[in-house]
């Protein structure tokens, strides 16, 4: 059945019903007539006006208006079954009458208009809330357009739905019947400066109201919002990331900049020095220019060192060859190396003999404690002890390195293993700001942790590793067994 036979029959119901309700109250007022008075009458009557306008509108209430008014004129005003009217009472009874009718068909249709007006606008409403609830905090395109999609073809009942950005993948239902559709409704997705795209409706079987009209284009506002929203944010984040990276190239490079101009004029004015024979080459001070030649070169081999462990770092790159060592044997083995850099601090290792080894790899693991102990040399007073102290726990080797440096404030204790965080300025302490990053990285690399904090004997790194390779455990050293 079409939708004009539908409304024809709407009609009939509405305009018939109002006939049968007047015809039945007119029925029962003349069956009462004897015992009622010609004024209850004209109220009773009322209610037929009533009824008819709250279930049928104000056009079905202004129909039972006019018939009551005739009805009461033709069969309780004198001369009975006649529209005339012999006295002036009457005549004006059936005035006040009228106006009574029609004012309360008006009132009670508006007061009726009024309610669908609020319950449509409550529904809309209603649906805008769950559309921008479920929008809110989405941060992919593709789930804005499906929860798009999915709710249109909730609310509206929509089987053909397809929705089509500028620039974005098609998000579609049936696309191929909507094509074949009768008639298709395009909503547009666009905010006040841009277009985001159109929203393609097959609407063969329904014909939409203004308020779901009125509502199809909130929503398609709303979710070129989101989207834009999206862009904005993403767009925001590119520049929030060039930001900080331009923040970092620059520190970088003021940093190596710096830590590469010291050695390296040190290099070369030892170098000029035995070059220009100015210095006998059987001096003590011709030891003393080569010996400082190395200390520097060491000195630019472990800054390009740990450029390179922060790329691997950084790009995921950083794979342990674990074998089963020997803390011991890699602390001492660094002792030896920085002998020099330390020889203005005492270096006292707590070893037991009994510790267990460890799955590391020797060479990340020795450039873990160069990098501690070189900052414990950088910060700690001249004089004071440097502690390297380990002991077994239950599923792990607990190491701590401890030197006399100043305390570090508890609000930047979380900080010191970020790149390039300097504590104390870099023109009082050298350095790039990447050691302790680099150790963090190969620390976590090997399955480890590594924090920092402020104990009563000194400033305390602490390193635990776990004792387990493959599931394996480690033995302890033969020394130490036999022992």
């Amino acid at each position: 059945m079409n939708k004009p036979n539908l409304q024809v029959i709407k009609y009939v119901v509405k305009y018939l019903g109002t006939i049968v309700l007047l015809a039945s109250v007119t029925l029962v007022l003349k069956l009462l007539e004897p015992q009622l008075e010609i004024q209850l009458i004209a109220l009773l009557y009322l209610l037929p006006v009533l009824l008819s306008t709250v279930l049928w509108g104000l056009g079905a209430g202004l129909l039972s208006g006019l018939l009551s008014f005739l009805c009461f004129n033709f069969f309780f005003l004198q001369p009975y079954y006649t529209f005339s009217v012999h006295k002036n009472q009457d005549v004006i009874t059936l005035f006040v009458f009228l106006i009574v009718v029609i004012v309360m068909s008006q009132l009670i249709g508006q007061a009726k208009s009024g309610i669908q007006l609020a319950k449509k606008r409550e529904w809309e409403a209603t649906k805008m809330y769950e559309l921008i609830a479920d929008l809110a905090g989405m941060t992919n395109e593709q789930d804005i357009l499906s929860t798009l999609r999915n709710k249109i073809t909730d609310t509206f009942n929509f089987q053909k739905v397809e929705i089509n950005t500028r620039g974005f993948p098609l998000e579609q239902t049936d696309a191929a019947s909507l094509e074949s559709s009768q008639q298709t409704l395009i909503i547009p997705m666009e905010t006040r400066t841009t277009e985001i795209g159109e929203i393609r409706l097959g609407t063969s079987e329904r014909e939409l109201t203004f308020e779901e009209q009125r509502l199809l284009h909130a929503f398609g506002y709303q979710g070129a919002l989101a989207i834009e929203r999206v862009h904005l944010f993403k767009n925001e984040n590119k520049a929030r990331v060039f930001e900080e990276s331009d923040k970092l190239k620059t520190s970088l490079l003021n940093s190596i900049s710096h830590e590469l101009r010291s050695p390296l004029a040190a290099i070369k004015a030892s170098i000029s020095s035995l070059r220009s024979g100015a210095v006998k080459w059987d001096t003590t001070a011709r030891t003393d220019l080569l010996a400082t030649v190395e200390e520097e070169t060491d000195q630019l081999n472990l800054l390009v060192g740990n450029l390179l462990d922060m790329s691997r770092i950084e790009a995921g790159a950083l794979l342990p060859k674990k074998q089963w060592n020997s803390i011991s044997e890699i602390i001492s083995g660094v002792f030896t190396r920085l002998s020099a850099q330390v020889q203005k601090h005492e270096l006292v290792l707590d070893l037991p003999g009994t510790l267990s080894l460890v799955a590391t790899d020797y060479v990340m693991m020795e450039q873990v404690f160069t990098n501690l102990i070189s900052n414990s040399v950088k910060y700690a007073p001249p004089g004071t002890p440097i502690v390297i102290r380990a002991h077994n726990e239950l599923d792990a080797l607990l190491i701590q390195v401890i030197n006399q440096s100043p305390p570090v404030p508890e609000e930047h204790l979380e900080h010191i293993f970020d790149k390039f965080f300097r504590i104390t300025k870099s023109d009082k302490v050298t350095g790039t700001g990447l050691g302790l990053s680099i150790c963090k990285g190969i620390i976590e690399a090997h399955g480890g942790k590594i924090w920092a904090e402020n104990t009563l004997g000194g400033f305390c790194f602490n390193i635990s590793l776990p004792l387990t390779l493959d599931g394996q455990l480690p033995s302890i050293p033969e020394d130490a067994s036999n022992g």
